[in-house]
C-alpha cells in the first residue's frame, strides 16, 4: 500500500486514496479479476493505472470512445508515462510499428477500441506482449442490460485466450445487478470480486421540475451567470437553438455536438475547462471522461432514455464535493416524444426476420448458402427497394449483428453528409438561375434543420423519395452544387460492408435468438418505464429512488432534492403573504392556470398550491371553466 500511495502522490498529487480505490488495486495486484463500480468522478482510471505502473509489462485498456482514450493517453504522457492509443485511420505500417513498440519499447499502457481488437494483426501482437493487466472501461457496454450496449464488446473475452493468466478489471459508473452478472459472464470471470462504492452523492440535489416554458425555467436556474453548467439536449439542432437563446439573454454559452470538426470540439472543450465561458449545451455523448470538478449544475431539457444514462450524466456535477444540482425540466409533451424516439422503432422478432429475409434476397443468397460471404452494402438503396422504415431497419440490422448472424463493418455509421455554405438569400438566387437543383434542395431543407450551421448526416434515399427523383440524378446535382461552392458534400456510396456469418435458413436462423430479441425489447421498454416512474414519483426522495434502482438502500432521505424540499420546508406567514402578493400581481393582468403560476413564482409548488387553495376558500380568487384562476377584485 505504501508503494501505491507513493505512486499516487508522485503522479497524481494525492496523499490518500478515495473510498474503494485501494481494495480494487490490492485485488488486482493479487491477480484477481475485479468488477469495479465507482460513481462518476470516483477515480476509476487510477484503479488500473497504479497496479499497472507497479508491475513489469504493459496494461491493455479497452475503451469505447476515441476522445476518452486520447484524453487518458495525453494525461499519462504529461506525467512521462509511456502510453499510446490505436485509433482509427491508422495506416498498416504505423499500426505495425506501434504494436512493435508495445512489445519492445517499454510502454506501460495500450488503449484500443473493441473493434480494433478484432484485427488479426492486433491479436497476433498481443500474444507476444508481456501484459500485466487488462482493463475494460465503461464495462456496462458489454451487457445486453446496459444502457449503451455495443456489439463489439461481446468479443473482448477473446483477450482471455490471448493472455490467459492476466487479471481483468471491468470498470463502470452505472450497473444494476443484472448488468454486473452479464459482465462477469461475458468476460468469463465467474469468480470476479465485485468491489462497489456507494452510488450515493450526498452533495447533489436531484430535481424534477415541470415547466411548459422550459426556456423560462432554464433562465431561472442559471441565475448565477458565473456558474459552470452542462445542459443536455437530444439533438444537434437543439444545442444550437438553446445556445442562441442563452446568448440573447446574456449567458456565456456554446454548443457541442458530434457534427463539429475535431478542432472545434477541442477548442470549445479547452475554453470551457478554462472558464472562458460557463454553460456547455451538448448532446449526451459530451462529458464522458472529462474531469471538470466545479460543474455546479447539470440540466436535462429532454427526458433521458434510461436512469443509467441520467445518473452518469448527473454525476458530472459536483466532483469537487461541493453542493451541486442535477435537474430534469419536463412537461407532459415529453412522454410521447420519449416513447416515439426510443420505442416505436425498436424491432420485434418478426421485424428482424423480415429484414434478414430481405437482406438475403438483396444479395441473391440461396437457401443454405452465404456463410462467410462479404458484400458492399448501400443501406439507403436497400430500404428504398423494399420500402422499409429506415430507423427500424437500422435497429434490426444492429440486432442481427449482436446475435452474430451478420457482421456490419465499422463504416456502417458513415453516411452522406451535406452542409450549405451560402446564405439562404444566396441560395434562393442560385435556385432561380438553376431550376434543376430546386427539387432536391427543397427536399433536403424540408427534412433537415441546422444544415446551414453544421454538416448533417443525410439519408439520400429518403430525400430522393420525397423529391421523386432517381438517386443517381440527385448525386449528379449535389456534385454540381458542390462544384459551384453552394454545399459541402461528402458522399458515401456504400454505407457498410456486410458479412454473413451463418448459412441462410430464414426463420430457422433467427428462431434460436428470438428470446434474446424479446428480452432486449422488454429491457428497453422497462428502462423507459423506470424513467417515467421516476418523473412521476413526487413522494419518495429522488436520491432514494435512484439508489434503489441500482440495488442500494439509502439510510435516510437526502433532504435536498425537489421531493424532500417540498416536504420539509414549512410554510410561514411571511411566505404565504409573499406568494399571495405574487399571485395577485399576475392575476390582475389576466387569468392563469396553476401550472403557469407555478412556473412564474419562485416558491415550492406545494406552497403555491396551498395558498391558491386558501384564496379560493376565501373567495378572493375563483376557478374558471377552463381550469384557470381569476381574481375577483383586480
Amino acid at each position: 500500500m505504501q508503494e501505491a500511495q507513493h505512486i499516487l502522490k508522485k503522479f497524481w498529487g494525492h496523499s490518500e486514496f478515495r473510498p474503494q480505490q485501494w481494495p480494487i488495486i490490492s485485488a488486482l495486484l493479487d491477480k484477481k479479476d475485479v468488477v469495479a463500480l465507482l460513481p462518476t468522478g470516483g477515480g476509476k482510471s487510477v484503479c488500473f493505472q497504479i497496479p499497472a505502473i507497479m508491475q513489469d509489462g504493459i496494461c491493455i485498456v479497452v475503451s469505447p470512445l476515441i476522445a476518452l482514450m486520447n484524453d487518458q493517453v495525453s494525461a499519462l504522457q504529461a506525467k512521462n508515462i509511456k502510453a499510446m492509443a490505436l485509433t482509427g485511420g491508422m495506416h498498416y505500417e504505423d499500426l505495425d510499428k506501434n504494436l512493435d513498440n508495445c512489445i519492445y519499447g517499454n510502454y506501460k499502457f495500450l488503449y484500443l477500441s473493441p473493434e480494433r481488437l478484432q484485427q488479426d494483426l492486433v491479436q497476433q501482437r498481443i500474444r507476444q506482449m508481456k501484459v500485466n493487466l487488462i482493463a475494460i472501461d465503461e464495462a456496462h457496454c458489454i451487457s445486453q442490460w446496459g444502457h449503451d450496449f455495443r456489439p463489439a464488446y461481446r468479443n473482448i473475452a477473446l483477450l482471455r485466450e490471448l493472455q490467459p493468466d492476466v487479471p481483468f478489471a471491468a470498470l463502470t459508473a452505472t450497473a444494476t445487478a443484472n448488468v454486473v452478472e452479464d459482465i462477469k459472464t461475458e468476460l468469463l470471470m465467474p469468480q470476479a470480486e465485485v468491489i462497489k462504492r456507494s452510488f450515493e452523492r450526498e452533495n447533489i440535489a436531484y430535481n424534477v421540475l415541470n415547466a411548459e416554458d422550459k426556456f423560462y425555467r432554464l433562465s431561472q436556474l442559471l441565475s448565477n451567470k458565473q456558474e459552470t453548467a452542462i445542459i443536455y439536449v437530444r439533438s444537434r439542432n437543439a444545442t444550437i437553438e438553446v445556445t442562441e437563446h442563452l446568448k440573447k439573454n446574456g449567458f456565456s454559452a456554446e454548443a457541442f455536438h458530434g457534427g463539429l470538426k475535431n478542432e472545434d470540439k477541442a477548442d470549445k472543450l479547452g475554453r470551457w475547462l478554462g472558464n472562458d465561458f460557463y454553460v456547455m449545451v451538448a448532446t449526451t455523448a459530451f462529458g464522458m471522461g472529462i474531469d471538470k470538478p466545479d460543474v455546479r449544475q447539470v440540466i436535462h431539457l429532454n427526458l433521458p432514455e434510461s436512469l443509467e444514462s441520467y445518473f452518469q450524466e448527473a454525476g458530472r456535477a459536483g466532483r469537487d464535493e461541493k453542493p451541486a444540482v442535477s435537474t430534469i425540466i419536463t412537461n407532459t409533451g415529453d412522454i410521447p416524444v420519449l416513447k416515439n424516439q426510443f420505442l416505436v422503432n425498436l424491432p420485434d422478432v418478426e421485424d428482424v426476420k423480415l429484414v434478414y429475409k430481405k437482406l438475403n434476397s438483396y444479395f441473391r443468397i440461396a437457401y443454405g448458402e452465404g456463410e462467410n460471404e462479404n458484400f458492399d452494402f448501400n443501406f439507403s438503396e436497400f430500404c428504398s427497394q423494399y420500402n422499409l422504415n429506415f430507423h427500424k431497419t437500422y435497429n434490426a440490422l444492429q440486432m442481427l449483428d449482436r446475435c452474430s448472424i451478420i457482421r456490419l463493418s465499422q463504416q456502417f455509421q458513415k453516411k452522406t453528409e451535406i452542409q450549405f455554405t451560402v446564405s439562404a438569400n444566396h441560395l434562393t438566387h442560385y435556385l432561380q438561375e438553376n431550376e434543376a437543383a430546386d427539387r432536391i434542395v427543397k427536399a433536403i431543407l424540408r427534412t433537415y434543420g441546422g444544415i446551414f450551421e453544421n454538416k448533417i448526416n443525410v439519408n439520400l434515399g429518403s430525400v430522393c423519395k420525397k423529391a421523386s427523383i432517381p438517386e443517381d440524378e440527385a448525386i449528379k446535382t449535389l456534385k454540381e452544387l458542390e462544384r459551384d461552392e453552394v454545399i459541402d458534400f461528402t458522399y458515401s456510396q456504400h454505407d457498410a460492408a456486410v458479412s454473413f456469418l451463418v448459412p441462410r435458413e430464414d426463420d430457422t436462423t433467427v428462431n434460436p435468438v428470438a428470446e434474446f430479441i424479446r428480452l432486449h425489447l422488454k429491457n428497453k421498454k422497462d428502462k423507459i418505464e423506470a424513467v417515467l416512474e421516476y418523473i412521476k414519483n413526487s413522494e419518495t426522495c429522488r436520491s432514494i429512488q435512484l439508489l434503489s434502482y441500482f440495488g442500494e438502500k439509502a439510510e435516510k432521505p437526502c433532504n435536498i432534492c425537489s421531493v424532500c424540499i417540498q416536504k420539509n420546508i414549512p410554510l410561514t406567514r411571511d411566505q404565504m403573504n409573499n406568494i399571495y402578493l405574487e399571485l395577485a400581481f399576475y392575476l390582475k393582468q389576466r387569468d392563469f392556470s396553476s401550472r403557469e403560476l407555478i412556473q412564474k413564482i419562485a416558491f415550492p409548488e406545494k406552497h403555491i398550491l396551498k395558498v391558491i387553495q386558501l384564496l379560493v376558500e376565501k373567495g378572493i380568487i375563483v376557478r374558471t371553466g377552463s381550469n384557470h384562476y381569476k381574481i375577483i377584485q383586480k
